[in-house]
């Protein structure tokens, strides 16, 4: 009962359902049966007859009745949920590898916490506690930016819960980890742009201290090298691979004297945008200037001439992902399972690099 006020001199009082949840105790008193009937019945255990079940489940949906998981799992040690941090959620790559994840988890009985580090390691640190003590019963996890030490996820490993890294991976041996060959792919995507009489490549890379653009630049470089081609410093450009870094990066190249004549973006997004900036200079595509991105992104296939770029299996990804995480969770994981996973990847030849 609360006692509502409506002036100074008229009290008036109204009666109130509390928003107590209803429980199998509740359910059993109306029907008259005890709580363990209840129980069986909204199992659909066999031992309660059809007509009693039947009673049992109209009255709970009635009375909207909910089960007490949380509780449950607890006693169980398991709460059935999977956290996952990642950068953004506003990447294509990350969004197909969450549909993969989901596609496997949710039959297995599992659901996601996603949270968003947006590229900063204090954020994920403040993720990582959270999901510990929302105790889930693994992670995984892409690392962010300016994440170097990974000593946040101790808590994790000192409990034998699963941490699983995928695509921005740390370097210890210990971890499980999930990527493709950033470097092959990046050498192979190099060796076709040199193949079409490309001499002069620009690089754009992203953050090198994270594996993937490391491994990115590293394979540009060797390709270069194997094909007689040196290295220039200067060639190499670092940003965030946004839309306003790659204006930025644009405007560099076009101030080069003499201009290059290809371009390599560490992601489609950036690639996509140096290409447009070139093409209102008056420079032909590819007959100029070739460009080539990474990743596969839906712009890859909207921009003329369509972009050469690396198919990176997203969706492929998070299966195997979840896959092997569902596997470890219930205790079937083989002995000689990889800590390193390494997805294949595709280059995509297209019309931004075609000049032969």
């Amino acid at each position: 009962m609360i006692l509502l006020f409506l002036s100074s001199n008229t009290p008036f009082i109204t009666n109130m359902r509390h928003n107590k949840d209803i429980t199998i105790y509740d359910i059993a008193r109306e029907l008259n049966i005890s709580a363990a009937t209840v129980s069986r019945g909204l199992k659909n255990n066999p031992v309660i007859s059809e007509e009693t079940r039947i009673r049992i489940q109209e009255l709970a949906a009635l009375k909207g009745y909910r089960p007490n998981t949380v509780a449950r799992n607890l006693r169980r040690q398991k709460t059935n949920a999977i956290g996952m941090i990642v950068p953004r959620l506003d990447s294509y790559f990350i969004a197909t590898v969450l549909a993969g994840i989901e596609t496997v988890i949710s039959p297995a009985g599992f659901h996601l916490i996603i949270t968003q580090s947006f590229e900063s390691v204090q954020k994920e640190i403040t993720n990582t506690i959270a999901m510990f003590n929302s105790r889930v019963d693994a992670l995984i996890v892409s690392l962010a930016a300016d994440t170097t030490d990974i000593s946040h996820f101790e808590p994790f490993w000192s409990k034998g819960i699963p941490v699983f890294f995928f695509d921005r991976v740390c370097d210890k041996d210990y971890c499980q980890k999930f990527v493709i060959d950033n470097y092959e792919a990046a050498y192979a995507l190099t060796s076709h742009m040199i193949s079409q009489g490309c001499r002069k490549i620009i690089h754009i890379a992203g953050n090198t201290t994270k594996n993937v653009y490391y491994d990115r630049m590293n394979g540009y470089k060797n390709a270069l090298t194997d094909h007689g081609i040196k290295v220039k410093p200067s060639y190499i450009l670092v940003n965030n691979l946004s839309l306003q870094a790659g204006i930025v990066a644009a405007e560099k190249i076009l101030a080069l004297k003499p201009l290059p004549d290809g371009v390599f973006v560490a992601n489609d997004l950036c690639a996509a945008c140096c290409m447009q900036m070139f093409k209102e200079k008056g420079l032909r595509i590819p007959e100029d200037i070739a460009v080539a991105g990474f990743n596969n992104d839906p712009v890859s296939r909207l921009v003329e001439p369509r972009l050469t770029t690396v198919n990176y299996p997203g969706e492929l990804m998070g299966k195997l992902v979840a896959t092997c995480l569902i596997d470890k969770l219930n205790g079937k994981s083989p002995a000689d399972f990889s800590p390193l996973q390494i997805i294949k990847s595709e280059l995509l030849i297209r019309g931004s690099t075609s000049r032969i």
